[in-house]
Parts: structure tokens; sequence; C-alpha cells
């Protein structure tokens, strides 16, 4: 799309910046309709494939430009938020992008909008006080009739309240049974395939309605193939379920990747350290494979045979996730570590969930990645939790057991006893988060600085 924009329609305020979804100069907005609305969602361009525009509204910095500066523009220069000036219409198009979301405005929620965005200049302090005077003027708009009011403040141009019927009209993309590559959003394989990709011959399933959305059936949930990792952080049930699912998905990437990256891309990629491939093997998930006139469902744990082996036919594709809602008291939780904090890749990452009943586990799945050859369901570990006590003895013959069951190897995100005892210290966090007063600090220090 980043090509696409700058050299087919000349269209230059996007910049070109790291090319990987990295630092979100390329920021465009991507606007879905959804039951008669217009949804916008901020994407790296640098990383969005031409084919998933279809059917949708695609903003650029010059599709937002009035008369006169915007008020998220003036924003930023009367709080100096521009130095270089590169970074800057990324920046525009995130914090557009805040004042165009249904959410409840707040200055968590603005600094939230800009996290996959990058500066080496400002100090970003400059950007969060025009977040501030944004979120300000934002507190005045209605609940209803909210895109006329965004066109009445100059927030966007009069155009937008026509984009509805205008994407009405539009003509459905179909699907391309002769592809070669089935593409979500795209997210690692244009940065790993990239002169593959641009030249493949494409089905594009990351706006198709059958393999998106969300629902609860009795004790299971069912996830969309293509649905999103910012599908599931949006989702009022996933939220009910993980309390804490916003604080986790913010490790997996930036809001802008959120929005494209899919649950089946992340799990077909078979990365031994994918974020949402680990999460959900936690929750001992299901897979459902389709292919013309076939289905079958496979355990997310059977799914990988070894590095990139997959246990699918090139046909089949994933039409569906789902897992069980424990019906007894239940916990969950995902840790990751990586260089820096937000919009990385792991050195290693660990989940897990448990089962408790009259003080016991009744049942246990761990799972961890950086640790071997694809992302690892932890077979021994799991089955040795079901039965135990929670208490510290448990959790440290826990640990060792978990050691037997993974094989790290050196790389550029560290050596093999150091994600070894990552994998460690990760597991052991579980039970301090989840079971404070069952395994203490106290012990916990001690353990780890013998």
């Amino acid at each position: 799309m980043l090509d696409f924009i700058r050299y087919e329609k000349n269209l230059k305020g996007t910049k070109i910046g790291c090319r990987e979804g990295d630092c979100g100069a390329c920021t465009v907005l991507v606007g879905r309709l959804e039951n008669d609305t217009v949804v916008y969602q901020s994407h790296t361009s640098c990383l969005m494939p031409v084919g998933n525009a279809a059917g949708n509204h695609i903003v650029t910095v010059e599709g937002i430009n009035n008369e006169v500066l915007t008020p998220v523009q003036h924003a930023i220069v009367e709080e100096g938020g521009t130095q270089c000036g590169f970074c800057t219409v990324g920046f525009v198009m995130s914090m557009t992008g805040y004042c165009l979301s249904h959410k409840q405005p707040s200055l968590t929620q603005g600094i939230a909008a800009i996290d996959g965005n990058i500066c080496r200049c400002t100090g970003y302090k400059s950007l969060e006080r025009a977040t501030a005077q944004l979120t300000a003027l934002l507190h005045e708009k209605p609940h209803s009739d909210t895109l006329n009011w965004l066109i009445a403040k100059g927030i966007v141009p009069a155009y937008f309240a026509d984009m509805a019927g205008r994407l009405m009209a539009i003509v459905r993309q179909k699907a391309n049974p002769a592809a070669v590559w089935r593409v979500g959003g795209g997210t690692d394989l244009y940065v790993q395939k990239h002169d593959q990709m641009v030249h493949a011959d494409i089905d594009f399933v990351y706006s198709k309605p059958d393999l998106n959305g969300i629902k609860r059936t009795g004790s299971v949930m069912e996830i969309g193939g293509a649905a999103t990792v910012e599908d599931l952080r949006a989702d009022p049930e996933m939220n009910r379920l993980f309390p804490n699912l916003g604080s986790h998905l913010k490790l997996v990437s930036s809001t802008p990747i959120r929005n494209m990256a899919t649950l089946a891309g992340n799990f077909v990629n078979a990365s031994p350290i994918g974020d949402m491939t680990i999460f959900f093997l936690a929750l001992d998930a299901e897979l459902t494979l389709t292919s013309t006139g076939n289905e079958r469902k496979i355990r997310l744990r059977d799914f990988y045979l070894d590095y990139k082996k997959l246990a699918k036919t090139p046909e089949e594709e994933i039409a569906t996730i789902s897992f069980r809602i424990p019906e007894a008291s239940w916990v969950f939780n995902f840790e990751k570590v990586c260089k820096r904090t937000h919009l990385d890749i792991a050195s290693a990452n660990c989940a897990i969930s448990i089962e408790i009943s009259n003080e016991l586990i009744t049942s246990a799945h761990v799972a961890a990645g950086g640790v071997f050859a694809f992302p690892k369901y932890l077979t021994k570990t799991s089955a040795f939790l079901a039965g135990k006590p929670v208490d510290f003895s448990t959790v440290l013959r826990a640990a060792e057991l978990l050691q037997t069951e993974i094989a790290p190897i050196s790389d550029a995100r560290g050596t093999a006893d150091y994600k070894r005892m990552l994998v460690r210290q990760l597991f052991l966090a579980h039970f301090r988060i989840l079971f404070p007063e069952k395994v203490s600090e106290t012990e916990l220090w001690a353990e780890v600085n013998p």
C-alpha cells in the first residue's frame, strides 16, 4: 500500500521509514464498513497488502487536509510537537484515528493511539501535550451524530459524511481459488518475503465475513481465523474472561499492528516466539481447518510438527479458533521478555491457565516460546500440575520439570542458558501474580537470588 500511495497515486505525504511496521511514519487510516457505519483504524501502509484495501476507505494525510490546519495538526504545532518533521504525518494520522474512535476519549486512550509512532527528536512530551489538548476537545464530542460533529470541528473533511454510501456501492471482492498464497494482515510475510509477495497470486482473507467474528456459545468461545488481535482486545466477552487482556495484548505489538495482525496468520506463521500462539496454546485451543468440501478439527498443540512445519495441507485454512471456558475457578496469565517493552519480538514468552477446586489444581495448560523449534505446549509440566496444591514446593518442582521439555538455542535474542533462565522466571512470575497469598515474594526472591 505504501508504494501504491506514493508511486501510483503520487501522494508523497505518507513517508517511507523502516518498512517493517516499527516507526509509524507511513501510517494511514483504513475505514471498513460495519453495520452501515465506517469504522476507522490506523495501519502501517508499509506492511499492508494493496489487496486488503478492497472495499475500504484508505485515508492518507492528503485526505484529511482542509483549507486550514485541522485541530490535530494545530495541537502538534502549538505544543512544538515536530522538529525534523519526518514522523509528523504518522502522528497526525494516528491522532486523527483517535478522534474517529468510538471509545471514550481519555489521555490514556490518546497515548495508546500513538504507540506505533516513533520520534527521534522531540522526546515525546510535546506530543503528549498535544494529545492532552486534543483529548480536552474530544470531551465535547456527542455520543450520537459524532461524524457530523467531527466534520463541524474540522477534524475531518465534509466528504467523510458520504463515505458509508460510497463503500456500500462497491462490489465486494471474491475469493481467488487459484491463489498460491492466502494472506491475512501480512504483517510478517511482507517483511520476510516481500519480493515474493509483491507478484504472488493471492487470496486475501483479511476482510472475509465468514472468517471474522467472535462469539460465545455456551461454554465455548469461537473466534474467526481472520479476527485480528485488536478484535480480541475490543471484545467485551474476551475482556470479561481475561481482566488483564489489554495489558497482555499491549505486550504483543503496537496499535496499528494489532489492527492488522490476524490470529490465523500468527498460528500458520509458526514462529517459535509467536505471542498469540503461546497465548492460545495455554488455553488448549482447537482449530477448525477447512478446504473445499472438507472440515476437520485439530488441537493447536498438535498443529506444530517441526520448525515451520504444520499438520495441515496447503489447501486448508484456519476457519475458526475455539477454546473451552472453564466452569470452575480459573486464572490465566501471559508474560513476555524482549529488548523493548513494547513493539518488539520476544526473547521468551510464557502463558498459563489453571483451574482450581478445593484448593487443588484440577487442570493446567502451560506454553512457552523462544525455547524450542516451534511454539511449545509443555505437556509434562501441565500434566504434573494437575491434582497438586498451589504451594511453593509444587511451583519449584514444576519449574524443574519444565526445563526438561525445552531446548533453546543461542541466537541474537540471547544465549540458550539465558532463555532457560527467562522461561523459569516467567513461570515463577505466573504464580506470584496469580496466587500472591500462596507464593510469597520473599520465597521467590530467595529462590532466584540464592
